[in-house]
């Protein structure tokens, strides 16, 4: 039986340019090598009227610049240069410093105003070049405009698909008070823009840290790719089970019905002995066989794992289309020798299935979002492990699809969740949430 959850603590950490990963700092122009592990970077700077800070990709250079408060971005290649302005939301309001990210395929142009920092100019890059290629990445150098300024890593605009990081067996992985949350870190823009990173929880004061920042190589495509909505697993043996969602290239759907993008979605799967708590890391990935029989079933995301005494349990979600999705439940001896054991087929907006042992057996608990039918919104259902609803968790249910990452922890419950509240400007639109919302038992 869980108890009731209350909120008892909300964080936001909006950081363009990564405290722990700063790579370059000038104090004056310059142009300096930055090799880059993944098309994840950015480059800060105060705000001067003219141009700002730049990044020289394989023969490009992607830059931005002031005019009279109005920014732009610049696309220098193949002899010709492109100045792309937006119409509605270029123009800055007294801005004191300026920024250039890169993520994904996306160039953005930033300036820090009273409000924070606010994108003012964005570029999808694919059909320019691939901004993916480790060569090319290897090779990357930033440039910093007269007043200087600092590089490095992106960071993120928002926190949301948390979970706990875990051992085996699904139990909290700690050190002291110390234990990790795996987190999306939100982009400018749609999913194609986050990335996964890695946060230390201090249980005491629920304050968390970046810690890490975590990449990956596709099995049947090139490339290091932002893949996110992941769940990391401490194995017996000291080492690491990361499984993730492909949703790095994910595009925004174009019709209201949804269209799947060409390379798909689904649930991969990593092994490392490397610290993945902390630094950069890009892992190889191999597809993780989610069976799916008789579900209809276009994409899978959203994994989590626990072995048990038979074998491995593996939540996921499952959709009939973009988007129309429901949790779905597999068992078997091996993490390839998987069997459907069941699937809350009458949901359609429901995910962030979670695996979690209460009173000494395994629940798995999902969220209903609030575009789930009447009677089954913002509501947080707890299966059986034949994905039977037995009830419902008792806890507040913030914006957008909150999971219920929940673990024990000593005498009682915290719960990492999130909301839909979004940052970075009106130009970005949905998928720069959330807010990191924590929640205790009584």
């Amino acid at each position: 039986m869980l108890p009731r959850l209350e909120v008892v603590r909300r964080s936001r950490p909006v950081d363009l340019l990564a405290p722990g990963a700063v790579d370059v700092r000038t104090d004056g122009a310059a142009a300096v090598a930055m090799p880059a592990v993944a098309p994840y970077v950015a480059v800060t700077s105060p705000a001067i009227d003219g141009p700002g800070p730049a990044l020289h990709l394989g023969p490009h250079r992607l830059g931005m610049i002031v005019t009279d408060g109005s920014v732009a971005l610049t696309v220098d290649g193949d002899g010709a240069r492109r100045e792309l302005r937006s119409r509605r939301f270029h123009h800055a309001e007294g801005p004191t410093g300026t920024a250039l990210t890169l993520t994904g395929t996306h160039v953005t142009a930033w300036t820090l105003e009273q409000a924070g920092w606010v994108a003012r100019a964005r570029h999808d890059l694919r059909e320019v070049l691939d901004t993916r290629d480790e060569a090319a990445l290897a090779d990357l150098v930033v440039e910093l405009p007269a007043g200087g300024g600092a590089a490095g890593r992106f960071g993120q605009l928002g926190l949301r698909d948390t979970r706990f990081v875990t051992t085996e067996d699904g139990t909290l992985l700690r050190d002291g008070d110390t234990a990790w949350l795996t987190a999306t870190s939100a982009g400018p823009g749609f999913f194609d823009t986050a990335h996964t990173s890695v946060w230390s929880l201090d249980l005491g004061t629920l304050d968390i840290t970046h810690s890490a920042d975590l990449f990956f190589r596709r099995p049947d495509r090139p490339g290091v790719f932002g893949d996110h909505a992941t769940h990391l697993v401490r194995t017996d043996d000291g080492g690491w089970l990361v499984a993730t969602s492909t949703w790095g290239d994910f595009e925004r759907p174009a019709t209201r019905t949804g269209r799947r993008t060409p390379a798909g979605l689904r649930v991969t799967l990593a092994e490392s002995g490397a610290d993945l708590l902390h630094g950069a890391h890009v892992l190889d990935t191999r597809e993780l066989p989610l069976p799916t029989d008789g579900l209809a079933s276009i994409a899978t995301w959203d994994p989590h794992l626990v072995r048990r005494d038979d074998g491995w349990l593996v939540g996921f979600v499952s959709a009939r289309r973009f988007f129309d999705f429901h949790p779905a439940l597999a068992g078997g001896p091996a993490l390839d020798d998987l069997r459907l054991l069941g699937a809350a087929t009458d949901r359609t907006a429901t995910e962030g299935t979670t695996l979690v042992e209460v009173d000494g057996r395994m629940v798995a608990l999902a969220s209903d979002g609030r575009d789930s039918a009447r009677g089954l919104r913002a509501r947080f259902p707890v299966f059986d492990l034949t994905m039977t609803e037995r009830g419902t968790l008792d806890a507040p249910y913030p914006t957008n699809l909150p999971w219920p990452a929940l673990a024990a922890v000593d005498d009682g419950w915290v719960m990492a969740t999130f909301d839909g509240r979004p940052a970075g400007g009106k130009l970005l639109g949905y998928g720069t949430h959330g807010d990191l919302v924590l929640m205790r038992s009584r």
